[in-house]
């Protein structure tokens, strides 16, 4: 098992940008984010393959995010431009399995907190 570490979460006005990072304590494969608002369900955001080659996106997010990551430091990144109120959410890394549903991951860190002001 993995631990992971996310930061980089704020304040942040409509319009501006934020870059996460998640730390993992070991060797990872495939890193995923996701996110959840107060009052709905955990949703995925972003993932990206070992290598970096492969990456994949919600329709929500895609064209503002981006997901990248360095080996050597065992971090993956969520860029995020032009941030919208609707952003809002605690920001989660989660390792150890691949696809959308959060419910197949076995590896998550603590959430880091993103708030989108208008």
């Amino acid at each position: 098992q993995v631990q992971l570490v996310e930061s980089g979460g704020g304040l942040v006005q409509a319009g501006g940008s934020l870059r996460l990072s998640c730390a993992a304590s070991g060797r990872t494969f495939g890193m995923t984010w996701f996110r959840q608002a107060p009052g709905k369900e955990r949703e995925f955001v972003a993932a990206i393959s070992w290598s970096g080659g492969t990456t994949s996106y919600a329709d929500s997010v895609k064209g503002r995010f981006t997901i990248s990551r360095d080996n050597a430091k065992n971090t993956v990144y969520l860029q995020m431009n032009s941030l919208k109120p609707e952003d809002t959410a605690v920001y989660y890394c989660a390792a150890g399995a691949l696809g959308r549903s959060p419910t197949t991951y076995s590896d998550w860190g603590q959430g880091t907190q993103v708030t989108v002001f208008s």
